[in-house]
């Protein structure tokens, strides 16, 4: 139970560093070009995803803890393409730089969340067999390809 509760913890770490960079965006006026709406889509993964590892948590449902340890690989690629996205921005207005950096370490908050969210699945599983799911889990960063 604690390292569930230490993943929820750290989810709302990363909701924090979200809200002060939407504050420090807004209070640099950033470029009404932008494609924030796709980061907005984006982030209801994530959070569906860790509404779930809750519930299944407190359900014991490790049908469902299996579900979610897939669906973070979703979650990466959508976080992949936003970044790619941001990139072609910078390139073709370097403007829009410093508002497209927040966006982007917005965007790797919330994959956090997701990844937080298959800890937590991870937890679920290990609760109810005593070992770990089997197959490995990808950890990696692929952002900079």
């Amino acid at each position: 139970i604690k390292e569930a509760t230490g993943n929820l913890e750290r989810a709302g770490d990363e909701a924090e560093r979200i809200a002060r960079m939407v504050k420090k965006i807004l209070d640099q006026g950033s470029p009404r070009n932008l494609p924030s709406s796709d980061l907005r889509i984006a982030s209801d993964m994530p959070s569906d995803l860790l509404r779930k590892a809750l519930d299944a948590f407190a359900r014991l449902d490790v049908s469902t803890a299996l579900t979610i340890l897939k669906e973070d690989d979703l979650i990466d690629a959508e976080f992949n393409g936003f970044v790619r996205k941001l990139v072609t921005y910078m390139m073709e207005d370097p403007r829009t730089i410093g508002a497209c950096t927040h966006l982007m370490f917005m965007a790797k908050n919330i994959e956090r969340i997701g990844d937080h969210a298959t800890n937590i699945a991870e937890n679920t599983w290990f609760v109810v067999h005593g070992d770990m799911p089997e197959g490995e889990r990808k950890k990696e960063d692929r952002t900079s390809e």
